[in-house]
């Protein structure tokens, strides 16, 4: 599982810790182990993702290890804004659940920004590296 690193400044939704990763210029993420979210939540931290970042796409790195299964109507909400946020997306997971849940999402709708699986936070930042 990934870790933030020491002295970083952390942004606590709901569902996840966020931070930007100055080094390599794009954003982590590390899911909460929690029940899943409604529509309403996705919406709202959603909306709040925007406030923070403004209106330029980036390059985010997830630890979906914990992610826990979003219902249909979560789904298609996420994959239609996503690509209003995203260039590319990297996601790890340490748990046969998490790659589970986050295999579900993209394969049931092509996303239109590169998207990749990984067991390992460095093959993944290092494929997350040219999207920046």
């Amino acid at each position: 599982m990934m870790k933030p690193p020491p002295d970083t400044e952390l942004i606590d939704f709901p569902g996840s810790i966020l931070w930007f990763d100055k080094e390599d210029g794009f954003m982590c993420a590390i899911s909460k182990k929690k029940p899943p979210s409604t529509i309403e939540d996705i919406k709202k931290s959603l909306k709040n993702f925007k406030e923070i970042m403004g209106d330029d796409r980036i390059c985010i790195l997830i630890d979906v290890t914990n992610a826990s299964e979003m219902s249909r109507e979560g789904r298609e909400y996420v994959a239609k804004e996503f690509p209003k946020l995203f260039k590319a997306i990297a996601m790890i997971s340490g748990s046969v659940f998490g790659k589970m849940v986050a295999n579900l999402f993209f394969t049931i709708k092509t996303q239109p920004y590169p998207t990749k699986m990984f067991t390992d936070e460095k093959e993944a930042r290092k494929w997350l590296r040219q999207y920046v």
